[in-house]
């Protein structure tokens, strides 16, 4: 069954956050599509993966690439499962893909401060509820750790 977690940013950036759990992901030995929702956006994440932090690598490239399939990461803008991922990413309000249950783990982070993202969230959440997947919401408590809210 499909675990769906949904990551709510406030006063946080998705740069700042989604490193790391990418990062997370790949120690678990997962294969990851990253679904934004423009070629502009899905280039901007391209380079700042290079470039994030000077002690760290993250493998990655767009679907462009002609060996996007042998790749962990694989940044997107629309449907499809380049690398055989079993981990989906959906941000910049990225819509649920019609194979979501073919994931073990989809990943939705939204801001919080921007009322589309919220309300886009909140839809994503009752489709999935309503889908049978298992849910979790989590929020960064004042250290900047993520917690499970209920």
């Amino acid at each position: 069954m499909t675990e769906v977690l949904f990551y709510h940013l406030q006063n946080m950036s998705l740069e700042s956050v989604l490193p790391p759990l990418l990062e997370k992901s790949l120690e678990r030995g997962w294969r990851v599509v990253v679904q934004s929702t423009s070629p502009e956006r899905a280039d901007a994440l391209d380079a700042h993966l290079w470039t994030y932090r000077e002690d760290s690598f993250l493998p990655h490239t767009t679907w462009r690439a002609g060996d996007a399939r042998d790749q962990p990461i694989v940044l997107v803008v629309e449907e499809g499962n380049p690398n055989r991922a079993n981990v989906r990413f959906l941000i910049d309000n990225a819509a649920l893909p019609a194979d979501c249950d073919a994931y073990d783990r989809m990943v939705l982070v939204f801001n919080g401060d921007d009322d589309e993202a919220l309300a886009a969230a909140r839809g994503a959440w009752t489709d999935c509820k309503t889908r049978g997947f298992e849910v979790t919401y989590w929020q960064a408590d004042e250290r900047g750790r993520w917690q499970r809210r209920e």
